[in-house]
């Protein structure tokens, strides 16, 4: 069925428990996050980031995830992640996504309030949600390395003037975690995602999740984790089995995709459990 963030964020803020974000670019990484979600029987969050639409443009993807979305057995909320243009978000909006998450972090504190606050209020108009960044989740390649991270980790008290201020319905900060695959081992600053759960209502979002031990998910959704976002693990699930299935003498892609599907499955299965605390 079809869902919003509120609908499974909130009570998983209450139930303290997490929501996985899965990004995907094609049918069978889809399929395989879906299929998870029903033999685990948990909520989930499906969509794509801007980064990824050169490799599963956004209007394709829409064809397929919203009917995917509306046929399943449990909750499924259609995301756009890390929109970095108003006009993208807004296309996302009208293809009928549930939820977008418009990334402003890298503007300044009072730019980043001015245009989400005015994507939110359209977004809520269309009954969808919208996430937001404050502070700065970096990366893990040259250009993302930072000296020193925890000068861009997000602050409490202008975590609650934000959403204040823009209204958004999560919030993802920055507490050591960064996207793609680590280097070294990351250092998650679980004391100061409790005082931003103690500070706002709002759900609280982790980004660059996958490569993150077992042990440090437990503590950030402990801490006050709502949503997690994993898109490396997944992907790299499905280019090994492709790997296996033409070690194993598949021939064509019909030979391929089973073994695509069922890896993706089995790692998104494994992170739900984990998330869903099953």
């Amino acid at each position: 069925m079809l869902a919003n963030l509120n609908d499974v964020l909130l009570p998983a803020r209450k139930g303290k428990y997490g929501v996985g974000l899965f990004n995907t670019v094609n049918f069978e990484m889809a399929r395989g996050v879906l299929q998870a979600a029903q033999t685990v029987g948990t909520p989930v969050i499906i969509g794509t980031a801007e980064v990824l639409l050169p490799y599963g443009p956004l209007e394709e993807l829409s064809y397929f995830l919203l009917p995917m979305a509306k046929k399943a057995a449990v909750p499924v909320v259609v995301h756009y992640d890390h929109g970095l243009t108003y006009k993208k978000c807004v296309e996302a909006l009208n293809l009928g996504f549930t939820s977008i998450m418009y990334d402003c972090s890298t503007d300044s504190y009072e730019e980043n309030v001015r245009k989400v606050a005015d994507i939110t209020a359209l977004a809520h108009s269309k009954n969808a949600t919208v996430e937001a960044e404050l502070g700065h989740v970096g990366d893990n390649e040259g250009a993302g390395q930072l000296n020193d991270p925890t000068a861009y980790y997000t602050d409490p008290l202008q975590a609650k003037d934000f959403v204040e201020k823009t209204k958004v319905d999560a919030l993802a900060i920055a507490v050591g975690s960064a996207h793609g695959a680590y280097k070294f081992p990351p250092k998650l600053d679980f004391e100061r995602i409790q005082t931003i759960r103690d500070t706002i209502p709002t759900p609280l979002v982790l980004h660059g999740g996958s490569g993150l031990t077992d042990a440090d998910f437990r503590s950030a959704i402990a801490s006050g984790i709502s949503k997690i976002n994993i898109f490396t693990d997944i992907n790299v699930a499905q280019a090994n089995a492709a790997r296996a299935a033409l070690e194993h003498g598949a021939g064509d892609m019909t030979g391929i995709i089973p073994y695509q599907v069922e890896a993706v499955a089995k790692e998104a299965e494994r992170k739900m459990r984990l998330f869903f605390g099953k």
